[in-house]
């Protein structure tokens, strides 16, 4: 299976952090890189795992002289309480930063932090067999652990999202921007002559996104030979490397066209590539970064609103948003969107306020014709 220079980049990070680990971090990691755990989350736990061993030393809760060298008896034996000081640590702990003298951890990284431990805790206590065929212990104190996170309604998580994406209208008229108008707000030369260079590639993005609801990592990973023009389909690798193929719009279609078009041609050496998006890399073609599409969005979604940009995930809820509005069921849009759980999908239901306000008026109406 091909892989892109950033995951590539991600599996020696890997590698380099387990040289420090203690053998069972070791043996989680390839077991559940085995079953599937993506990469990213992999070297995410694995950033948590060192920052709570650390801990662990700092508080003489262990007599090993090194992060390698814990033994997992000592994860057997922490208190409930232990962990809870843990976690109150990660709340308060003052993270260096540019712009703020102080700077605290936000829920999602703690609640990162914890989930982690609780992945490898239920390894230990559920998976592994020592010499004798048990586990390596059995007492697993971050069962006891609950997070009291802050519950908000889907229509109030929904009036969120709706307030930071583009609506119907806007869709097409931000493709139509950076298609007609966004060369004009460039100041140099060189910079209208990259956009030229990548117009195609970048409405091709933009548009896919946009007509298709396909996620970051998602983009990254499309191969050439994946992509079927005339059925309008292309098969990607969703979370945990599963295939799956995803139907996109017209309109991305034809976008996608007109960059394939071009591409062998302007971005040089780009046949030996086989990811779908390229860039120019001291004269050679080269695998667009995810960091790279990101950037590409926030840009022309910044210029579009003349203000602050968005996020790829932002065109994922907008498309999402659409497909609901124009009829789509929560069903059709979890396969299109690759969700495993559909309440997650549910949300998409209580996107759009202006419905909700249609609903009350034509009801509104409707009671006083009965009067």
């Amino acid at each position: 299976m091909a892989m892109t220079p950033e995951e590539l980049q991600i599996l020696q990070r890997i590698e380099n952090q387990l040289k420090n680990m203690p053998f069972y971090v070791v043996e989680y990691i390839r077991s559940k890189k085995r079953a599937g755990l993506s990469a990213d989350t992999l070297l995410q736990y694995l950033y948590r795992y060192h920052h709570f061993f650390q801990w662990l030393l700092r508080e003489n809760l262990t007599e090993s002289s090194d992060v390698a060298s814990i033994p997992y008896s000592v994860l057997a034996e922490l208190r409930k309480q232990d962990v809870e000081l843990y976690i109150e640590f990660l709340q308060e702990e003052s993270i260096p930063h540019e712009k703020e003298s102080v700077k605290r951890r936000g829920n999602a990284v703690i609640t990162l932090s914890v989930n982690a431990l609780k992945s490898l805790f239920n390894y230990l206590t559920r998976e592994t067999e020592n010499e004798e065929g048990e586990s390596y212990f059995y007492r697993n104190v971050m069962s006891k652990i609950v997070l009291h996170t802050k519950k908000e309604t889907a229509s109030r998580r929904a009036q969120k999202i709706s307030s930071v994406i583009l609506n119907e209208h806007e869709i097409n008229d931000f493709l139509q921007f950076v298609e007609l108008e966004y060369e004009a707000t460039l100041q140099s030369a060189l910079a209208r002559q990259r956009f030229n260079r990548d117009k195609e590639r970048d409405l091709a993005v933009l548009s896919l996104f946009l007509g298709s609801g396909i996620r970051l990592g998602e983009m990254a990973r499309i191969l050439v030979k994946k992509i079927n023009l005339k059925k309008q389909l292309i098969d990607i690798k969703r979370k945990g490397d599963k295939e799956d193929t995803v139907r996109v719009m017209d309109q991305a279609a034809q976008h996608l066209k007109a960059y394939l078009d071009i591409r062998d041609s302007r971005y040089m050496d780009s046949k030996e590539v086989p990811f779908l998006f390229v860039t120019l890399y001291g004269g050679t073609a080269r695998p667009l970064s995810r960091r790279a599409i990101e950037n590409l969005v926030t840009k022309y979604t910044a210029a579009f609103a003349q203000g602050e940009g968005m996020s790829p995930h932002k065109l994922r809820h907008s498309f999402a948003a659409d497909f609901i509005r124009n009829g789509g069921n929560i069903v059709l849009l979890r396969d299109q969107l690759g969700h495993s759980n559909i309440e997650t999908t549910a949300l998409y239901t209580n996107l759009s306020k202006k419905d909700g306000e249609r609903v009350l008026t034509l009801m509104e109406k409707n009671r006083k014709k009965k009067e």
